[in-house]
């Protein structure tokens, strides 16, 4: 039978995305004999086709006898990597397969599994906190579509798919344990990722390295950060917070990444392993005196407190420096048996390097692929670009410094940030250095070939209309429908998804992973009717109109401001309500406090340091006709679990945005000395935050019990469920260091929409400043910021302490919810309509 998905074209290649300069035929040589070594150092056929067939049967477990897989060879593919898509040869016999896939590894066969899936059967793939996976569409057996009788070939001729940020497994792995992983693994594979990052476990093999040199279990209790913090105590921007690990968590996560490490191994997947970067442990000063060892700077504590902050780097000009990268690859050799020979290694990640002479940076870098190098000889360095983005300090000399101190080609760039603010074009491409980038909208390029291999072809663009895709697109796994869909659509790509959290916007991540396999331009407009026929397993036109509107303003952002959700409720302003500027009493020639003319200068520096306003970028009264069609759609729709998490994330969406209007209409009936003005719009706000945690108490993916109880349950006694309970309540609210009167510097950086969260502690927050607000009006006196302060960090550090359960399962009537709430807050066109 034919499907209404198999119309869609087939024919698509997928066009490189490494860039190199014409003068590096060293560099590109170089990473054509490393893939030659990945190629010979796979997993055997029979074991990648085993795994597939694994994944097949988590995935579709009453299906498995319908496919055939299959490993071919590149020479098969036209010398690229690439699946097969066909009839089966004997799918006319009665339980006999219906569909062979094949492919050069089994990711590649997942890939093609999930392109069947989609085009020919409908189907939608998404991570469960995201509605999971609409397989209701699929037929039964005997019955599946055929593919045309030539067979369907995908090519991919670059060689890696990046995924992960090093951030990713402190914001959302690091409570997982195997069941959660083998599913995310799955969806890679389906998704076509053969290049993620594998960072569990590290801590204990560092404790091996260091024991050698004479650093014990006791010296390292202040080195390492807790569980929910260990990404930046790897990266050297903290030490000890949230910690000591205990032995059985070093334990039991090296037992994990082994895991992890045979599941990638056995699909064909190549595993980023972590490297040294410079980044000691305090006592190893004490133990080599002489050793050149540097304390860097404050990263982010109140007041510089040495105790978390000011981490201690080894110089690369020591001895030492070498010594201890080459043991910690040749101690991850030991440990896991093998390697993809491709490394990560973060250098000065929001931390400034002591010295900017260029010398001294080229030194650095060269010590660190030493390191790399030492351990194993076929070493490349993988590098988040990040720091470029971050820090001023990385000038043009200090950049070529960095990147030019590795041969080329064993240093790989991720343009991280590149879909807010590519580096690529300001530095002249990386003054040469390969790089993941996206080819031009113009589709103007020029093709460097492999010069010992036609196994890949690589594109550059020498248009200034270049655009890099490594997506970052998510902080801190903050909840905000965003994306720019026409960028991520408009042209070859080359898939580097690097967000800090995942479980969110899974129509971003479909494209994203799909535009891999695409060599054109893709029809954004046509792609979103099939995504939401797709998505939930039907066919609604309210809905297709709906998700048309939705492309065009929330998930059209052009205005070059990157989406880090400030939103009032989730990021509290700490600052004095006379100095927040509204719409309606902003005015030309300053502010006015009390009667007496404030500086522009004043407020704008307080509004700098303590309100970061929220983003808004699209017509809120678009969306909100968005959500009612959503909501009209519902009767049609009850049993889609993907509907009903869009349906609850888009009425967040609209009521969020309300909130905000919501909150300035309070503060404007302040600065008018409207007590009553005031007391009722505080109310209605308090009120909307109550009603919002009930509507995200409806879906599985919006509570933060299974944040905590997963977190619990890696604990073995009850001090370790204590401190792994305070590392995962902190991460989400005060998140760093405080006092009794100053707040963390990354408060509510990693804020979430969650049940629970909304009820137990952004309503009462935002109760505490209302009630200084409203006795500031009563009484004539001043806001009371500093008495508000410490209120504030007295419940957050409460919170943070507190030990209350909360559900794991959703409860309420989504459709029912978002009904009521769509009805009782978003018909006040004055404040709404934006």
């Amino acid at each position: 039978m034919a499907s209404p998905f198999a119309a869609v074209s087939l024919s698509f290649f997928l066009f490189s995305f490494l860039s190199f300069a014409q003068s590096s035929t060293i560099g590109v040589t170089y990473i054509s004999r490393l893939l030659e070594i990945q190629d010979r150092e796979r997993a055997p056929p029979s074991v990648q086709i085993a795994a597939a067939y694994g994944v097949l049967h988590r995935l579709l477990p009453s299906h498995s006898s319908s496919f055939e897989f299959g490993i071919v060879s590149k020479e098969q593919c036209g010398g690229d990597s690439c699946f097969m898509i066909s009839n089966h040869p004997s799918s006319s016999g009665h339980g006999a397969p219906e569909i062979l896939i094949t492919g050069v590894t089994g990711v590649e066969i997942m890939a093609g599994l999930h392109w069947y899936l989609k085009y020919w059967c409908g189907s939608h793939i998404s991570w469960d906190k995201t509605g999971g996976a609409q397989l209701l569409s699929v037929p039964d057996s005997g019955s599946f579509p055929r593919v045309q009788e030539a067979g369907i070939l995908i090519q991919r001729p670059i060689p890696w798919n990046y995924y992960q940020n090093a951030v990713t497994s402190s914001y959302t792995f690091a409570w997982w344990d195997w069941k959660r992983w083998e599913k995310e693994i799955d969806w890679m594979a389906l998704q076509g990722i053969n290049l993620p990052l594998a960072f569990t476990g590290q801590e204990a093999i560092w404790q091996k390295v260091f024991r050698n040199f004479n650093i014990s279990h006791l010296d390292l209790k202040d080195f390492f950060g807790g569980p929910a913090f260990l990404s930046w105590s790897r990266m050297g921007n903290l030490h000890g917070w949230g910690g000591p690990l205990p032995q059985s968590w070093l334990d039991q996560q090296l037992l994990l990444q082994k895991k992890i490490l045979a599941r990638m191994y056995e699909l064909g997947m190549t595993p980023v392993l972590p490297a040294f970067s410079g980044n000691v442990p305090a006592a190893l000063k004490y133990i080599f005196p002489s050793a050149k060892i540097t304390r860097l700077g404050n990263w982010f504590t109140v007041g510089g407190n040495p105790r978390w902050c000011c981490t201690y780097l080894l110089d690369a000009t020591d001895p030492l420096f070498i010594e201890i990268g080459k043991a910690f690859i040749q101690q991850q050799l030991k440990e896991y048996g093998r390697t993809g020979h491709i490394y990560n290694c973060d250098t000065f990640d929001e931390n400034t390097p002591p010295v900017d002479d260029p010398e001294y940076i080229s030194s650095l870098g060269a010590a660190i692929f030493r390191g790399m190098q030492s351990g194993d000889s076929n070493a490349i360095w993988l590098m988040q670009g990040w720091l470029f983005s971050y820090d001023p300090f990385w000038r043009p000399p200090q950049m070529k410094a960095l990147l030019h101190s590795v041969p080329m080609g064993r240093l790989v760039v991720l343009d991280l940030f590149a879909e807010v603010k590519p580096i690529w074009i300001t530095s002249e491409q990386f003054y040469g250095v390969p790089y993941i980038w996206k080819v031009t909208k113009s589709g103007r390029q020029q093709s460097l070939k492999f010069t010992n291999e036609k196994c890949c072809s690589f594109f550059r663009s020498h248009s200034p209309d270049s655009e890099v895709l490594c997506m970052l697109h998510n902080f801190a796994g903050n909840i905000e429908m965003y994306g720019i869909l026409d960028a991520v659509a408009s042209g070859p790509v080359g898939v580097g998804m690097s967000m800090e959290g995942i479980e969110q916007n899974p129509v971003v991540y479909d494209l994203m992973s799909e535009m891999a396999f695409q060599h054109s331009k893709v029809d954004v407009k046509v792609w979103i009717a099939l995504y939401s026929t797709r998505r939930y397993g039907k066919s609604v036109p309210e809905i297709q109109d709906a998700w048309n509107i939705l492309y065009h303003t929330v998930y059209n952002c052009t205005d070059g401001s990157y989406d880090k959700n400030r939103d009032v409720i989730v990021a509290f302003p700490d600052i004095d309500p006379s100095f927040i500027p509204t719409p309606k009493l902003s005015m030309p020639g300053g502010y006015h406090r009390y009667g007496k003319s404030v500086s522009r200068r004043t407020v704008l520096k307080e509004i700098t340091n303590s309100f970061e306003q929220p983003h808004l970028w699209y017509s809120t009264s678009e969306v909100k006709d968005a959500l009612g069609l959503f909501i009209a759609s519902g009767g049609q729709l009850l049993g889609s679990n993907t509907y009903r998490y869009d349906l609850v994330d888009l009425t967040r969406q609209a009521l969020a945005k309300y909130a905000n209007q919501l909150f300035l209409e309070v503060i404007e009936a302040y600065q008018l000395n409207d007590v009553r003005g005031a007391a009722c719009h505080s109310q209605k706000f308090l009120e909307l935050v109550e009603d919002m945690d009930t509507l995200l108490a409806c879906h599985d993916g919006f509570l933060l019990g299974p944040w905590l109880e997963s977190a619990k349950q890696l604990a073995q006694d009850e001090q370790q469920e204590i401190q792994f309970e305070w590392n995962a309540r902190t991460q989400i609210t005060m998140w760093f260091d405080n006092t009794e009167d100053e707040a963390s510097l990354l408060r509510d950086y990693g804020n979430k929409y969650w049940s629970g969260l909304l009820r137990d502690y952004y309503g009462p927050r935002a109760a505490i400043y209302f009630k200084y607000l409203l006795e500031s009006l009563e009484t004539g006196n001043e806001f009371a910021l500093k008495d508000w302060r410490r209120e504030w960090i007295k419940l957050t550090n409460d919170w943070q302490n507190s030990r209350n359960a909360y559900p794991v399962r959703s409860s309420g009537n989504a459709i029912d919810t978002s009904r009521r709430l769509y009805n009782k807050y978003l018909q006040d066109p004055e404040i709404y309509d934006l």
